[in-house]
């Protein structure tokens, strides 16, 4: 206790000398004097005391006194607030030099406080700041050259300035810095470094590391995946008030991430989330009322949480928020509120969002029928890889609404969707094999026979050599011609394309009949495509063996020509082409 109250007297006896030299005009201990009072070391604390001898200490050109006086002036601190003379003493305690009047000046410049908003000026106070030293002007002037604020955007510059800022030992400069690495920006991407730089930026308590910390052990990104580790991230962001860490903490409760899996505690930590503003966890929350996920079922407070989550700017809230009022779910039915949250969604990226505007568009539910803009909104939707609306977009394709109808390319999305187990693409798809429509597997037949040098079907250059043209030659360029006819025809089902196939793989021959042309046979192609057997249901085949035919005549070849020509579904097709041991040639038809 005596040894307290000697030290309480020297601070006092102290301060005494401070004020006898700063009511002598010195600038130093006007200053000193000032601190003294804002902080009531060795005298009682009074703000006013410490902005006069602030204002005394400023005034005769110390600018650390003019910096203090310009915090006392913005925040309205023993003196009413004012920003404009703020900024003027900021301004001179900057021009004086002072790092940290410096890197006030381009806020108030970034932002226009106290004085016209202009970036360009921004951009030089932090230089000058930076330069100097100043960790958090290092790491604004790195924003800067990230976001091209006052100067060219230059992302290598920026990642400079991060380092610099890092390694001086700034958190956010440490965070940003982790994110460059991250992501490769103004560098090269490097995941271990980021970890690095994100458990740097932690241990200095940044919660938006700590965001980034738990990402990368939740997907092991520079680091071993340890979802433990993860969660115990979670857990300490979630307790110390990060409403994101809260949200996050939620999932690893509800999906049992790192933890065992609770959705009370779930319901609970979103709650908090949601409770702290965050549009993550309103939109959570809802689902939990909707689902009676760790609570009761409750649709009113579904709605309410999707209401804000919606308002504060949550896509997923917007389109579950459509929903409800698109079914009447919490609320009132209503289509028009629907659409217009739908559209936020979409707009806001939202596949699902965009999925269901595409739905309202055509439909005419809510707003005006408008196939062309539901067509767009499915293909963003399908795009974005939303299986019903690949599947709604394969079907405007089909039918032609709001776009040139395309079977290839309804084909193509309904089997995307169809992959991604969307039932109704699956239906669509059986649909397609049950109408004779197999546009892919057509396309890589055509690929095989497909000019190497030119890249073009047929004998389009004089180079020109096909690829796997060994696999199916007949050693007849005539035939070789018609057969590439068939195949590079753009309207030719895969069935309707025809093929040179090897006599051998024929068997259990057997004659059937003889005509004025020819004799007829039958027999079983052993090899017979994979795609033209699951539309005929059989590998039988008729081959016609034409009289006469060891020579290829032109009436042949001009018959075999307008038999493609002329090819209909009431007329016998004609598979392919073959040659028996003895030279004689053969269509092969459909039994």
């Amino acid at each position: 206790m005596e040894n307290e109250n000697k030290t309480i007297n020297i601070i006092e006896e102290e301060f005494r000398q401070y004020l006898k030299l700063a009511e002598g005009g010195d600038s130093d201990a006007q200053l000193d004097c000032g601190y003294f009072y804002s902080n009531g070391i060795g005298t009682m604390k009074d703000e006013e005391k410490a902005f006069q001898w602030y204002l005394k200490s400023a005034e005769g050109g110390n600018n650390s006194g003019q910096y203090n006086l310009g915090c006392y002036y913005q925040n309205g601190i023993g003196t009413i607030k004012d920003e404009g003379k703020a900024f003027q003493w900021y301004l001179k305690s900057a021009e004086g030099g002072n790092l940290k009047g410096q890197f006030n000046m381009g806020i108030f410049n970034e932002y226009g406080i106290g004085t016209i908003k202009d970036e360009v000026k921004a951009f030089q106070w932090y230089l000058k700041s930076a330069e100097g030293g100043y960790l958090m002007g290092q790491y604004n002037l790195g924003c800067c050259y990230r976001d091209g604020i006052g100067t060219i955007k230059n992302e290598e510059k920026a990642f400079q300035w991060y380092l610099k800022s890092a390694e001086g030992g700034s958190h956010l400069g440490q965070h940003n810095l982790g994110h460059c690495y991250h992501y490769g920006i103004g560098t090269i991407k490097d995941e271990g470094k980021a970890f690095q730089w994100y458990l740097k930026s932690v241990e200095g308590g940044n919660l938006i590391g700590q965001y980034n910390l738990e990402y990368c052990y939740t997907n092991g990104i520079g680091t071993l995946k340890d979802e433990g580790k993860a969660f115990q991230w979670y857990l300490k962001s979630a307790k110390s008030g990060d409403s994101n860490g809260q949200n996050n903490l939620g999932n690893c409760y509800e999906k049992g991430t790192g933890i065992i899996k609770d959705e009370e505690k779930a319901f609970q930590w979103y709650t908090k989330s949601s409770e702290g503003g965050n549009n993550l966890g309103q939109y959570n929350l809802g689902r939990c009322y909707n689902n009676g996920i760790g609570t009761i079922k409750d649709e009113g407070k579904a709605f309410q949480c999707y209401l804000k989550s919606a308002e504060g700017g949550s896509s997923d809230g917007q389109y579950n928020l459509g929903t409800c009022y698109e079914n009447g779910t919490g609320t009132t039915k209503d289509e028009g509120k629907a659409f217009q949250w739908y559209l936020k969604s979409a707009e806001g990226g939202n596949h699902m969002g965009q999925c269901s505007l595409g739905n309202l568009y055509f439909t005419g539910i809510g707003t005006t029928k408008d196939e062309k803009k539901a067509f767009q909104w499915f293909l963003k939707s399908a795009e974005g890889g939303n299986h019903i609306g690949q599947n709604n977009l394969g079907s405007f394709y089909r039918n032609g609404i709001g776009t040139t109808k395309d079977e290839k390319k309804a084909f193509q999305w309904f089997l995307r969707s169809a992959e991604g187990g969307e039932k109704f693409g699956q239906n669509s798809l059986e649909y397609f094999y049950r109408n004779e429509i197999s546009y892919v597997k057509k396309n890589q037949n055509k690929l095989k026979h497909q000019c190497i040098n030119c890249e073009n079907l047929n004998n389009t250059c004089s180079d020109c050599k096909l690829i796997e043209m060994q696999k199916w030659t007949s050693g007849n360029c005539d035939v070789d011609k018609i057969i590439q006819m068939t195949q590079s025809d753009e309207n030719a089902n895969e069935w309707e394309i025809w093929r040179w196939i090897d006599y051998s793989k024929l068997k259990n021959i057997e004659y059937l009949a003889e005509g004025g042309f020819g004799s007829i046979w039958k027999a079983e192609w052993i090899d017979m495509p994979e795609e033209v057997f699951e539309f005929y249901k059989s590998n039988q085949v008729a081959l016609k063996k034409l009289k006469n035919s060891q020579e290829i005549s032109s009436e042949f070849l001009k018959e075999l020509t307008s038999n493609f020509q002329c090819r209909d579904k009431y007329v016998l097709p004609i598979l392919g082409i073959t040659q028996d041991s003895t030279g004689h040639s053969h269509e092969i038809i459909r039994l």
